[in-house]
């Protein structure tokens, strides 16, 4: 991926946040004839090129879809090796990407993840707490469902603690307790490897979010993926559930 903008792209329409469902990463590994690992290690440095492309070609905020509340039903020793790698890959690349102005979020139970990875998450998140160029969110352990759940009990105990009354709770309350609360919702989701469906991911925040799908394995999503990804949103009315004043005569 390079920085070069194609023309054929409208600056004034570049998504200001784009959500990424990374799917296929095993099923690339499989038709190499490569353990499935292999294709999660292509699949991290699929997202750090796309990361790296996102912040030339003017996206604000991304956020990947990197580990659900489901995926620890997967074998052992895989989940055990996405562990590994996200502690590897923060540890390695924080101070590159902290150098671009990346600031990094992650989203999700983190109470459930290793001590160690929660200590880089940690570290990561506070180093680059202020940095402006691109806002790189990862969702980890992450289920929609759960996190809605949750925001239900936190604003449940402060009514029943007198603290808010039930006429209070609205869509904007609820918003202020999601894990997303300072960030603004995705304007386009992509989804690779054919799948379409949103796998309990951002169920909220993507209620008038465009959605791009590709039979692309999610290692093999390159620029020109992407460029494809940002014509077809360019290309789209988003309208928001409202009509268009039609034009006088």
């Amino acid at each position: 991926m390079t920085n070069d903008k194609s023309p054929d792209l409208n600056p004034q329409k570049i998504p200001q946040h784009i959500a990424v469902i990374m799917d296929g990463n095993g099923r690339w590994a499989t038709s190499r004839g490569l353990p499935r690992i292999a294709g999660h290690r292509q699949g991290a440095k699929t997202l750090k090129e796309l990361l790296r492309c996102c912040k030339d070609w003017g996206v604000k905020a991304l956020t990947a879809y990197a580990f659900s509340t489901e995926n620890w039903q997967r074998p052992i020793e895989e989940v055990d090796f996405l562990m590994h790698l996200f502690e590897r890959l923060l540890h390695r690349e924080l101070a590159q990407m902290h150098q671009e102005g990346v600031r990094i979020s992650f989203i999700g139970d983190l109470s459930a993840l290793p001590k160690s990875l929660q200590t880089e998450m940690e570290r990561s998140m506070r180093e680059t707490l202020n940095n402006q160029a691109i806002h790189f969110t990862v969702a980890v352990n992450y289920g929609s469902r759960n996190e809605i759940t949750r925001v239900c009990h936190q604003v449940a105990q402060l009514v029943q603690r007198g603290e808010l009354s039930a006429e209070q709770v609205n869509e904007s309350l609820v918003e202020q307790y999601l894990y997303t609360a300072a960030t603004p919702e995705p304007d386009l989701l992509i989804r690779t490897s054919g799948e379409m469906r949103l796998s309990n991911f951002l169920l909220w925040q993507m209620a008038y979010t465009e959605m791009y799908f590709t039979d692309i394995l999610w290692p093999d999503f390159n620029r020109e993926a992407l460029y494809q990804a940002l014509l077809s949103y360019q290309s789209r009315d988003r309208r928001f559930g409202q009509v268009k004043a039609p034009l006088l005569a």
